[in-house]
């Protein structure tokens, strides 16, 4: 007789193998500290769309950023101006009771700001640094060592992200003339592959050389493609224990974006690949940016690696449910949950680990409300006016009425007061 218990647990342990240990690197900015890597969780990550130079628009759209889940921001750092700004953007932050670290992006120009603004230096928790944009020829190592040099004299840590679009042209022509004289030559994807990673690993090794701390170090390799991620940081995990931070670089607009990022982060973090985490979304026109920060959460939790938010089940609707009831319900119900995360974080500790159900008919609907903590079943066509509601596994009251949706909206709000509120 088979074991279909023993056989389904072992398919479940198959398709979850153990995570890829790294080393763990700190960011911290005064007291907050965000561990990444090591047996620290998958962290979230964004990038602001601002000019940097307006210091007061910045620090706005990080606090939005920062609401949202984001637990470290990535703002541009071009010109010496923008350099200026930043310990206005941190002072501000600070006054506002934000305090989340704060990542500069640097391309071209990244030595001479960071040596001439050390304010600026002291005010970021962590340095991004393209080593295919740090100079090139006898300049390219003398420029990156000054970038390093900051890092170590203020103890910061240095994401080496490489990017297929700005990757170190030197080194990739010098590859292929070595792949040229292969018996058998790779074709040219496999070979921007290993120009990749190998530009990452050669880059965090000058640093270690330079004095970087190891766990100091971060490494990115990011494409476009989702194949082309998966490949690549498949090969950059089995040859380093650095942090990896994932993200699949300019994944694009609405839908192909978010579908884009999903699968390329959800396959490679499920293969424990990726310490940190940024959907690299276009956002469409007047669509927050906070959306590429909703994605990324709800990727992780998608994956049960995080949980940041209570989770709303609800179906799809289909010609069983003629009334729009359970889905502007359920949409009410998520926008509140969401709204209020930021104070219930704290206030009600778990929180974010509550399932709520609002299903729109009676196939699915009672058992879909049992294996949530709160869950109600709204009537469907030609069934009774009548909305069963389920607590905690058990059918506990039926709301009937035009005030189904509000009276059910005051039970999920009891609810957590008296779950979660007695933790806090």
């Amino acid at each position: 007789m088979i074991d279909t218990q023993s056989t389904i647990a072992q398919a479940i342990e198959a398709a979850n193998p153990a995570a890829r240990r790294s080393r763990q690197a700190t960011v911290r900015w005064g007291s907050r500290i965000v561990t990444v890597g090591g047996a620290a969780p998958v962290r979230v990550q964004s990038m602001t769309n601002t000019d940097t130079v307006d210091a007061i628009g910045t620090a706005i759209q990080i606090k939005e950023l920062a609401i949202a889940g984001s637990e470290m921001v990535r703002i541009t750092v071009n010109t010496p101006e923008a350099a200026d700004a930043v310990p206005a953007i941190r002072d501000q932050l600070d006054r506002m009771g934000v305090d989340v670290p704060l990542i500069g992006d640097f391309h071209y120009n990244g030595h001479r700001l960071l040596t001439e603004h050390p304010a600026m230096a002291q005010a970021l928790s962590k340095y991004r640094i393209n080593p295919g944009n740090v100079g090139k020829g006898d300049k390219k190592d003398r420029q990156f060592a000054m970038m390093i040099e900051a890092a170590v004299k203020y103890d910061k840590v240095v994401r080496i992200g490489v990017n297929w679009g700005s990757l170190d042209q030197e080194l990739l022509a010098q590859m292929m003339d070595e792949n040229a004289l292969r018996a058998e030559p790779w074709d040219a994807k496999q070979v921007m592959y290993q120009a990749l990673v190998q530009s990452a690993l050669s880059s965090a090794d000058y640093a270690r050389e330079l004095g970087l701390n190891p766990d100091n170090i971060i490494i990115s390799c990011k494409v476009s493609g989702v194949q082309d991620l998966i490949s690549v940081y498949r090969a950059l995990a089995a040859r380093c224990d650095y942090a990896l931070h994932l993200g699949l670089t300019e994944a694009g607009m609405g839908t192909k974006g978010t579908v884009a990022s999903s699968v390329a982060l959800g396959i490679l973090a499920q293969e424990g690949i990726g310490d940190t985490i940024r959907v690299s979304l276009t956002p469409q026109p007047g669509e927050s940016r906070t959306q590429e920060v909703v994605i990324a959460s709800e990727i992780l939790q998608s994956l049960g690696l995080r949980a940041f938010n209570p989770s709303v089940t609800a179906c799809p609707g289909c010609g069983r449910t003629t009334s729009t009831t359970f889905q502007e319900l359920a949409k009410q119900i998520d926008d509140f949950l969401r709204a209020q995360m930021p104070v219930w974080r704290s206030k009600y500790p778990g929180v974010e680990n509550m399932k709520v159900a609002v299903m729109g008919c009676i196939v699915n609907g009672p058992g879909e409300s049992k294996h949530a903590d709160i869950g109600i079943s709204l009537p469907g066509t030609g069934e009774a006016p009548a909305a069963p509601v389920f607590i905690d596994g058990e059918k506990a009251l039926t709301l009937r009425g035009e005030n189904i949706a509000t009276e059910f909206h005051a039970l999920v709000e009891n609810y957590i007061e008296k779950r979660f509120g007695a933790t806090a």
